[in-house]
């Protein structure tokens, strides 16, 4: 499909009204939204007002206090009809979100289809949403707990994501009984519109206020500021940058409001001399060079044992070499254009400071040019050699390069090698972020070091696969920095519901806790 077939598929005008609440509208400033893939423009959408904003978020509460109404099962039923509409539209979706943010034709496909997969599950949840009952100390007493819908949930959502991100919250909400408000970056609109109009069409062929699955699209300083101090949003889910999510979590804190954070990554691989390097290969090439490294999971430094290390920078270097990069949306491509001009400068910037250090480039970190290379947002992953305490590795550079980083003795013993896993796990562990880790060994102790509490401080831990690639049915996120929220699977439901203790007496008389003797 071209361009205008994408969005001719999709319900999408050359204009586009940035704001629903069941009713599409928009008069703020208009977007025009770029394609990295050659810089031209895809599309446009408008932004809201603050005044169309506070209309949105009254509507998104007048149905919630309808769909709270609405059976948990009936209501995983709108979901599940929900994902089947997103298998029908994946193709055309997944195209979208290549176009518009620039990830690998089969990274988009996945997107979506991690949408998908997150409709599934909530269907399945819809019928668990399970209390507790509890033993009360009173004779004739009963104890239980139970879980309520919220209200009106905020969801800011991140480029380099622009729809699976919403899907793992708003799926979830929807089933535990909550309307949403999704604010998409204002880089990737055109997929939120898209998805908001599908979830709109389910809807209404369901008679179920459209309002439900509301959208705003506006710029932080304004929209987003609005939506976290509103009170009308007990629960606010932000992903994006650290510096972002310390201001939601304060303003959000602030009012006794409720917050998920899933922020910065600087996700580290460690390798042991018990590392199978066939499988440990691939999977730090698709961990630090897919999605031109602009996923939050991106692997960001390999910490591998001295005895291995120039056998894997031999190995990786050849690999890097062999990374076809160009047109996301041409077959055989891994590796497509950074988002912005901003991207191919902090990368940039990072191979500098890494020299400037004391670091060495291997190789890569140029931008690619010519006809074959449109828009200037091309460039070749760069691995260097650099140590743990490097000011710049000790921050998260959303782009490909990847920090080598050694630890252990070329001449150490099988024994003292095993021992040096304390080295690797304080190099790991000695960066403010904690999202995602992987250690590759087939040396049990290894291993089982690195899952332990003394082990990896991240809230993804990976034995013998990547940092990437994280499955909807586990809890996502992570620790310190990262701020501490989970998305998606296990019993991350949770936290879009309140939760409530009930004791009931169905006694005859009235006896007081801890024994108390009252009058």
């Amino acid at each position: 499909m071209n361009t205008q077939q994408i969005l001719d598929s999709l319900g999408l005008d050359d204009v586009n009204p940035g704001g629903f609440d069941g009713e599409w509208m928009a008069s703020g400033e208009l977007l025009d939204i770029p394609t990295p893939v050659d810089g031209t423009r895809i599309a446009a959408v408008r932004q809201v007002t603050e005044a169309e904003y506070d209309r949105i978020v009254d509507r998104a509460h007048e149905a919630f206090l309808q769909w709270r109404t609405v059976p948990a099962p009936r209501r995983g039923e709108i979901v599940r009809q929900l994902g089947n509409r997103l298998r029908e539209k994946k193709e055309a979706l997944g195209a979208l979100v290549t176009l518009e943010m620039g990830k690998i034709r089969a990274e988009g496909q996945g997107e979506v289809q991690e949408m998908i997969d997150i409709c599934d599950f909530a269907v399945g949840l819809s019928r668990q949403l399970y209390g507790l009952t509890m033993a009360s100390e009173r004779q004739d007493h009963h104890m239980r707990e139970q879980w309520h819908p919220l209200g009106v949930v905020g969801i800011i959502s991140a480029f380099n994501f622009p729809v699976a991100v919403w899907s793992w919250n708003s799926a979830l909400a929807a089933v535990c009984g909550n309307s949403t408000v999704w604010k998409p970056s204002e880089r990737t609109p055109l997929t939120a519109v898209a998805v908001t109009k599908i979830a709109a069409e389910v809807c209404a062929e369901n008679d179920i206020d459209p309002a439900l699955f509301s959208l705003v699209v506006g710029d932080g300083p304004s929209i987003g500021e609005r939506m976290i101090h509103d009170r009308r949003i007990p629960l606010v889910s932000a992903t994006g940058s650290t510096r972002m999510g310390k201001r939601v979590g304060e303003v959000v804190g602030a009012r006794l409001g409720r917050s998920i954070l899933e922020l910065g990554g600087n996700n580290a691989i460690i390798v042991t001399p018990n590392a199978n390097l066939d499988l440990t290969l691939p999977a730090i090439l698709f961990g630090s060079v897919g999605t031109a490294a602009q996923r939050c999971t991106s692997t960001r430094r390999i910490i591998v044992h001295a005895s291995v290390r120039e056998e894997l920078e031999r190995r990786l270097v050849r690999a890097y070499g062999d990374i076809a990069i160009g047109n996301p949306l041409d077959e055989g491509t891994l590796m497509g254009p950074l988002l912005d001009e901003t991207a191919v400068q902090n990368l940039m910037d990072a191979k500098e400071k890494v020299v400037a250090a004391g670091g060495e480039i291997l190789c890569g970190g140029e931008r690619l040019e010519g006809d074959e290379y449109p828009g200037g947002r091309y460039v070749t992953p760069c691995i260097a050699r650099a140590e743990n305490h490097f000011d710049i590795v000790q921050h998260e550079t959303f782009a490909p390069i990847l920090y080598i980083i050694e630890y252990g003795s070329k001449d150490a013993t099988p024994a003292e090698a095993i021992a040096e896993m304390e080295e690797a796990m304080r190099i790991h562990n000695d960066v403010p972020q904690g999202l995602s880790s992987a250690i590759f060994t087939d040396h049990m102790r290894e291993a089982e070091y690195f899952l332990s509490h003394r082990g990896s401080d991240c809230g993804i831990a990976n034995v013998n696969l990547g940092t990437s690639g994280a499955e909807i049915g586990g809890a996502f996120g992570g620790e310190k920095d990262t701020g501490g929220g989970r998305e998606s699977g296990s019993d991350a439901w949770k936290a879009y519901m309140r939760r409530q203790t009930n004791t009931v007496n169905w006694s005859t008389s009235l006896p007081l806790a801890q024994g108390i003797e009252f009058g």
